[in-house]
């Protein structure tokens, strides 16, 4: 698989870069952002280094848009969510290049509006470990 040396994302799949990931396989890497818009915000990459959707080879759509879905189907269940955010930016406000869909739980009157995303982070280790280890469950629990 093609990787770049100086992409954070390639880090993280390599394993030379820890990341809290909450579902893996043979296409697809799926980690809490570190700058989440709300608890549970997961990002899911393609291993391959890939900038943008229209880089992503034909073989590799089912399995990667069918584990974008099977993700926030966990991402709603574990954060006890009403609702999902899917999201991705090609090359234009896109802070890592390296295709990246953005999987945020939502609830009616969470704040978010229009396209000010305000970040947070949590409180500590333990607590990104909880939200991690539900979504992780979740996910085990859904069938592809």
């Amino acid at each position: 698989m093609k990787a770049d040396a100086a992409c954070v994302f390639c880090k993280i799949v390599s394993g030379g870069l820890e990341a809290p990931i909450v579902f893996e396989d043979e296409a697809t890497v799926a980690f809490l952002d570190n700058r989440p818009l709300f608890h549970g915000h997961t990002l899911v990459i393609p291993r391959e280094h890939l900038e943008t959707l229209p880089d992503l080879p034909p073989h590799l759509l089912k399995d990667f848009f069918s584990n974008i879905q099977m993700i926030c189907r966990g991402v709603e269940t574990a954060m006890d969510a009403e609702g999902t955010f899917v999201a991705m930016n090609n090359r234009v406000s896109q802070s890592v290049p390296h295709l990246h869909v953005h999987v945020v739980p939502r609830r009616k009157k969470d704040g978010l509006k229009g396209f000010f995303w305000p970040r947070t982070k949590y409180n500590d280790d333990e607590q990104l470990n909880d939200v991690r280890s539900r979504i992780r469950s979740a996910i085990g629990k859904i069938k592809k």
